[in-house]
């Protein structure tokens, strides 16, 4: 159950948070939002895929980080086998409010039921002077950075949408025993309809920062053997083996 309330220097003053158990918060999930200040540090383990909102339609990016529901492959033997913890888990157990005094604003907020929070073990979140401690000003700075780069990442999806470059890929998963399982509803760059772009295109787009996004995400989908070799060493049996097509 999840409890937010504004942080408050008074009222949590004995509150820590035990950032070893931090990563935990992601050990049931199979994808994870992601902005595009982050992509250099999520290629090197994560493929970055699209997915739809199922409520809006909108397009969102995603880190994969296992085949099916409930799947993290990085989370292995109680803790967290990646270099790199995305935003989104590290940003915990804080997240940013609506701020109801000044439209426009945000307020930290705290989930004082979270599993990484109590009195008794981790980092101190104040000291004694009711300031904030270094750890909390690093988690500020990852709220920071997550507030920042929630629409420069929107901005990014709205220009490849409006290019249409955009497709679905579907993951054909094959187990050594013929048990075969497809993966739908995940969406990446289409390197073809890129290459097919006029020169004025390509400079807007590297103007924009938007090409460079564009080349990690696609140099990333090379991730997807990796976590297939996590999935193959988690069963402990046979081979697997995968083909991304678009539909």
């Amino acid at each position: 159950m999840t409890k937010l309330v504004a942080l408050d220097p008074m009222r949590h003053n004995q509150l820590k948070v035990d950032a070893a158990q931090v990563e935990e918060v992601g050990a049931d999930l199979h994808m994870l939002p992601v902005v595009i200040s982050e992509f250099r540090e999520l290629v090197v383990e994560y493929p970055i895929l699209f997915t739809k909102h199922e409520e809006t339609g909108q397009f969102q990016c995603i880190a994969l980080l296992g085949f099916e529901e409930g799947e993290n492959l990085f989370w292995q033997e109680g803790k967290s086998s990646s270099i790199y913890t995305p935003l989104n888990i590290a940003r915990h157990p804080f997240f940013l409010g609506q701020d109801q005094q000044s439209e426009g604003n945000y307020v930290v907020c705290i989930d004082e039921q979270s599993h990484c929070v109590s009195a008794q073990q981790g980092e101190a979140l104040f000291d004694e002077s009711g300031n904030a401690t270094e750890y909390l000003n690093h988690a500020q700075s990852i709220l920071a950075e997550l507030l920042q780069g929630e629409p420069k990442t929107k901005s990014w999806i709205d220009n490849l949408v409006e290019l249409e470059l955009l497709v679905p890929l579907t993951l054909d998963v094959t187990f050594e025993n013929n048990d075969v399982r497809q993966i739908k509803g995940l969406y990446s760059v289409d390197e073809d309809k890129l290459n097919m772009l006029s020169g004025e295109t390509l400079k807007f787009l590297q103007q924009s920062d938007s090409l460079s996004a564009i080349y990690t995400q696609l140099a990333s989908l090379g991730q997807i053997y990796a976590l297939i070799n996590k999935k193959n060493q988690r069963l402990s049996q046979g081979s697997l083996w995968f083909k991304a097509s678009g539909e």
